[in-house]
């Protein structure tokens, strides 16, 4: 795996900044499903975890938003795993 653009980042600054993209991300109902997610679970990921976190925010909302709400299946390429994370911290969040 090559080295993420990020090597050597402050690991404070990068949560900040990964927190803001994941609060910002220009629909309302992305912002809602990303950010309380990344305000419980960012402080406790291994760099790994923040790699693969950062990936998923690289997707377009409306792609996203579909496999969240279950519209579409996510790609074969999608991180399945993050995605069913997120599902399962929403459902325990808000019942």
């Amino acid at each position: 795996m090559a080295p993420s653009e990020d090597a050597g980042e402050h690991l404070p600054m990068r949560l900040r900044r990964l927190r803001f993209r994941a609060w910002h991300r220009g629909t309302k109902e992305m912002d809602l499903l990303l950010g309380p997610f990344a305000d419980a679970r960012l402080e406790g990921m291994a760099e790994a975890e923040l790699d693969r976190f950062e990936a998923l925010l690289e997707e377009a909302d409306t792609d996203l938003l579909k496999w969240l709400t279950g519209q579409e299946p996510a790609p074969a390429d999608a991180d399945r795993a993050l995605l069913s994370e997120l599902l399962a911290f929403r459902i325990q969040t808000h019942g």
